[in-house]
């Protein structure tokens, strides 16, 4: 079905993306072992790509709307390439800066992340604290005009790669335990803030998972971002963004495995005649691109509706949910079709099929999601 979505500005951009993509990424992504090169970024920069929505009186592009961003997920998908953390550093950290960072901080931090030279992480996740905030042990005391940062962070998405560290830390302790969480940018290279191993993954290997670990860190006071004590609420608002953006890259990322799929079939002979002249291949593609409409019409709405600032936590639930759940079904459907060849990594789907995994863990598993929808219907 016809998408009415984009304008023609976007689709201008469309194409800008697409050709960079083909041109300076396809050619080595293969080269990439276990990271994205650090000039991407900087190209990336150059091109007005990665500070695209950033406001244009600190060196960005002032576009508004997140399909810019949705944009960049559905070109990196069709060219089957990963830019590994960008999408969690425009999408998910990028707006901490743009909403609750006051003048001074916008001066200092902008710019850079708008031309590349700076990359961000958010670091919530803990050894012993995943979907539940309320235990992070992260401590940051006031000390001064300073806060002295104590704890330990995993999981962390770009941080072997960030310049600046939202970390959530624990300002002070509240018998509610989601109060007392406060935001605090930490800068690669501050004294007592080491970046640990990078995680070995089963998908997704260049983008760079690591551990941080804080050990008596001290942070300027004028580095919090918004007020003390009210991370919880900011992280809470900036969740339903998250949850879509990752419900745009599964449905991305199961139309590259049909588009890839459609491709082989063709190709492929088996007992002299084509791989897609069988009953079996038509069906199973036909009902993997029937799931891929209604995952796009679903992502769609919910773009909408995000955009005029009506997109709910549930629905933006219910979005992550039903297309994760839908990436991995689709692409292990397809994955079927090519044979041995699916399990052989020097093959797109095989990288597909191992990437799709996580999505229904990062972000809120399906679990939480599920139990999120479920409130939503009163139970």
């Amino acid at each position: 079905m016809k998408r009415d979505l984009f304008t023609a500005e976007h689709e201008d951009f469309r194409k800008m993306v697409r050709d960079f993509l083909d041109k300076e990424i396809v050619p080595q992504f293969g080269e990439w072992h276990d990271l994205v090169p650090r000039q991407v970024f900087s190209r990336l920069g150059e091109l007005g790509i990665i500070g695209v929505r950033l406001p244009e009186e600190y060196g960005g592009g002032g576009a508004e709307g997140f399909l810019w961003n949705v944009i960049i997920a559905e070109e990196t998908a069709r060219a089957l390439v990963t830019l590994g953390p960008l999408r969690c550093h425009m999408d998910i950290v990028s707006p901490y800066f743009t909403k609750f960072a006051n003048e001074e901080q916008r001066k200092r931090w902008l710019p850079g992340l708008a031309s590349g030279e700076l990359f961000s992480a958010i670091a919530m996740t803990e050894p012993n604290t995943g979907s539940d905030l309320s235990g992070i042990r992260t401590s940051a005391r006031r000390d001064g005009d300073s806060y002295v940062i104590n704890g330990a962070k995993t999981f962390i998405t770009g941080g072997w790669h960030a310049d600046l560290v939202v970390a959530v830390a624990r300002t002070s302790n509240e018998e509610n335990l989601r109060q007392g969480l406060s935001l605090i940018v930490v800068e690669a290279g501050t004294p007592g803030f080491e970046k640990g191993r990078r995680l070995p993954k089963i998908g997704l290997p260049v983008q760079d998972l690591c551990e941080l670990s804080f050990t008596d860190v001290r942070v300027p006071a004028e580095n919090l971002l918004g007020e003390e004590g009210m991370a919880f609420s900011y992280l809470t608002s900036n969740l339903a963004q998250e949850r879509l953006s990752i419900a745009v890259g599964g449905v991305a990322a199961a139309r590259a495995a049909l588009d890839t799929t459609i491709a082989y079939v063709k190709d492929r002979k088996v007992f002299g005649k084509s791989l897609s002249s069988f009953q079996n291949s038509k069906f199973e593609l036909a009902a993997v691109a029937t799931d891929i409409e209604a995952g796009q019409a679903l992502v769609d709405r919910a773009l909408s509706k995000h955009d005029q600032g009506e997109l709910t936590s549930a629905d933006a639930a219910k979005a992550k949910l039903f297309c994760t759940e839908l990436q991995n079904r689709a692409i292990d459907r397809c994955l079927q079709l090519f044979g041995g060849y699916g399990y052989i990594t020097d093959y797109p789907i095989a990288r597909l099929y191992a990437d799709a995994r996580v999505s229904r863990i990062y972000g809120g598993t399906s679990e939480v999601m599920k139990t999120i929808i479920s409130k939503s219907i009163g139970l």
